[in-house]
């Protein structure tokens, strides 16, 4: 017979008040399951092994941030060969003057992973069990099952599987993951497939390429979150040492400027008729999307105001000034 699940009262369980345990400082939890989402061909896999290196040789990731608990690291690749993993990782142990031979960083080598097989959830089990890792780095997620990822019910199965691993053996878990062409304001909700894989994630790590820069944004489940920062992926003499950098923190750019502000207001202040969006745009000749914020802002503060044959400028307002002036 079954016996029942151990309980404790509430007002007996232990506080605790230490700061946030991180395993690198502001980006990823210690024990934390997460992932690395990005689309494809952003550095999440460079960015993966950054991580790698780091717990396992105590050294900054990507070279600035902090490795607060070190231990082995466990990485499987599905999309690469061995000797190529080798090269990554060997160019971000020159670049760090590690020696390759003495760096606590384990490869599997299988020719595949099935987090949705028993049998291979078996072998991968006793795989951590036996090294004992601080870090466990899957890479890509949709190598890894042959589940479908709009599931919640399947996907919940695989990532209940991860978590009891993160429980049962306190390790960090990280599944490089695609993201949707979608824009969110929140990375995680673009990730591909069920929501339940970004309501599992404990801290997680999503690159998005903006024009030329490549930006990193943090999440937390329960600390706050670093400013977004640029990368860059430094390729060194023959590619030897190739590594991510931090450039410097990413600040996103102005929604519109103040002159198209005062063009809106002019043009509409001379109109003898509502303005469409369409004339406005071709007029100020301006991009849609920016145009919509200025009008949108605008009316808002009660400047102007849309009629059903157009936009007109309100009642009281000359040359751009409103009543309490344009701040």
């Amino acid at each position: 017979m079954s016996e029942p699940f151990s309980i404790v009262k509430a007002a007996e369980i232990m506080l605790d008040c230490k700061e946030q345990p991180w395993l690198i400082d502001h980006l990823w939890s210690t024990e934390a399951v997460g992932v690395l989402g990005g689309p494809p061909k952003s550095c999440k896999s460079w960015l993966g092994l950054d991580l790698s290196v780091s717990i396992a040789s105590k050294t900054p990731c990507l070279g600035t941030f902090t490795v607060t608990r070190a231990g082995p690291a466990l990485v499987y690749m599905a999309e690469d060969a061995l000797p190529a993993v080798r090269e990554r990782i060997q160019a971000l142990c020159r670049h760090r003057s590690l020696p390759l031979q003495d760096l606590d960083l384990f490869c599997i080598d299988a020719p595949a992973v099935r987090l949705d097989h028993p049998d291979h959830r078996n072998r991968l089990e006793q795989t951590i069990q036996k090294l004992d890792p601080r870090f466990l780095l899957l890479d890509p997620f949709v190598r890894l099952h042959r589940a479908d990822e709009n599931s919640a019910q399947e996907m919940s199965s695989i990532l209940g599987f991860l978590r009891e691993l993160q429980r049962r053996f306190h390790l960090a878990v990280a599944l490089v993951h695609h993201t949707s062409k979608k824009h969110h304001s929140q990375p995680g909700r673009a990730l591909r497939g069920s929501s339940d894989i970004h309501a599992w994630t404990d801290s997680s790590l999503f690159l998005l390429r903006k024009g030329n820069s490549l930006i990193l944004t943090v999440e937390h489940r329960s600390a706050p979150a670093p400013q977004p920062m640029v990368l860059k992926l430094v390729v060194g003499a023959h590619n030897t040492t190739t590594h991510l950098d931090v450039v410097r923190n990413w600040t996103e750019p102005e929604k519109h400027s103040q002159t198209l502000d005062t063009s809106l207001i002019e043009l509409l202040t001379t109109a003898q008729e509502p303005l469409t969006r369409h004339i406005i745009r071709q007029r100020l000749k301006v991009k849609n999307q920016t145009l919509g914020v200025a009008l949108a802002e605008l009316e808002h503060k009660g400047i102007i105001y849309r009629e059903k044959t157009g936009w007109i400028l309100t009642a009281g307002q000359t040359n751009g000034h409103e009543k309490g002036g344009l701040p």
